[in-house]
């Protein structure tokens, strides 16, 4: 078992330490750091599970193999350099920076440091992401020509905090709270992004936003695609990836439709996993395994896909076609 301690205790760093109460999880927190320090005292208190409000306070355990991050985006890609330079093996929630610099700083520390680098990424554990996976790489579709995505919820309606509504920390609308999802699916599935252009239509700003971003992005092989993603309505997941010869779509957590030339179309259906537990755990095999296992989003395709997000979020400022600059 990897012993951690989780930075961060809002509403995701919850979610975080809920996914690994069990006596079976491999990964258990042994401290929280949290700036809310009554607001954590109880789940303390009754998990036995030691309390701080300073990050240093578990760079500085020997106890502590782990660090996992849920802090507002901005200190990301510092705590990630930080705990790399401690020895600590580091799981950082989306996005992994801001920047693409940033990442690759982040990225190069684990790197120099021998630590594992992970990042929160729990769609990518959903069974319909993984057979839409499988179907891509057996060539069922023939040669990717191009990918459409969606990813919607209400989120920002249930689940707000001051630092989620700054322009610093979660710019291009939705794209940090939901849209950074299907970047990582479409890298994943593509790889190297070259251009993208992006709109952003907003009805309305403030604490309980409303606007959608589009996105339309070339990869450097040629594959084309485009998403959106809207602030605040129910949630919705979809991403949709066409062949010459079939089409694969992941609808939701548990869907998955494969439709081929010919009329033939074969639709799946999956139990649902805890994806957050799946993500801490895979962190935890990379550990155990010395990286023989590694985490299974790979450091480029982290890079890529803040390479990625830096060009949407300068496309949509600028109101241009953007280069991405990776």
């Amino acid at each position: 078992m990897v012993n951690a301690a989780l930075i961060g205790f809002g509403w995701w760093g919850k979610n975080l330490a809920k996914a690994v109460e069990g006596d079976d999880s491999l990964i258990h927190f042994s401290r929280i750091v949290s700036k809310d320090l009554e607001d954590a005292s109880d789940y303390c208190k009754t998990k036995n599970i030691e309390l701080s409000d300073e990050y240093e306070d578990a760079l500085a355990d020997p106890k502590i193999a782990a660090i996992v991050l849920a802090t507002p985006h901005s200190l990301h890609a510092e705590q990630i350099i930080a705990a790399a330079k401690s020895g600590k093996h580091v799981f950082c929630e989306k996005p992994l920076a801001l920047t693409y610099q940033d990442a690759v700083a982040a990225i190069k520390a684990c790197e120099e440091n021998h630590v594992i680098l992970a990042v929160g990424q729990n769609k990518r554990f959903w069974p319909s992401m993984a057979k839409l996976r499988e179907v891509v790489a057996n060539n069922t579709l023939g040669t990717l020509m191009h990918i459409e995505g969606h990813y919607s919820n209400e989120h920002s309606t249930k689940f707000f905090s001051d630092w989620r509504d700054k322009p610093s920390e979660s710019p291009a609308g939705g794209l940090t709270g939901t849209g950074i999802h299907i970047i990582d699916a479409m890298v994943n599935l593509a790889g190297k992004a070259t251009q993208v252009s992006a709109h952003i239509a907003s009805f309305r700003s403030g604490k309980d936003p409303r606007d959608a971003t589009s996105v339309n992005v070339q990869f450097d092989n040629g594959v084309s695609a485009y998403f959106a993603m809207v602030r605040a309505t129910p949630i919705f997941w979809r991403v949709h990836a066409f062949g010459d010869a079939g089409s694969v779509e992941a609808i939701g957590e548990t869907e998955c439709i494969v439709r081929k030339n010919g009329g033939q179309v074969e639709r799946f259906s999956f139990d649902p996993i805890d994806s957050i537990k799946a993500e801490l755990e895979a962190f935890a095999t990379a550990i155990d395994s010395q990286g023989k296992t590694p985490y299974p989003i790979s450091t480029l395709e982290m890079s890529q896909t803040i390479g990625l997000f830096e060009a949407i979020v300068k496309s949509v400022n600028t109101q241009s076609t953007v280069k991405v600059m990776i």
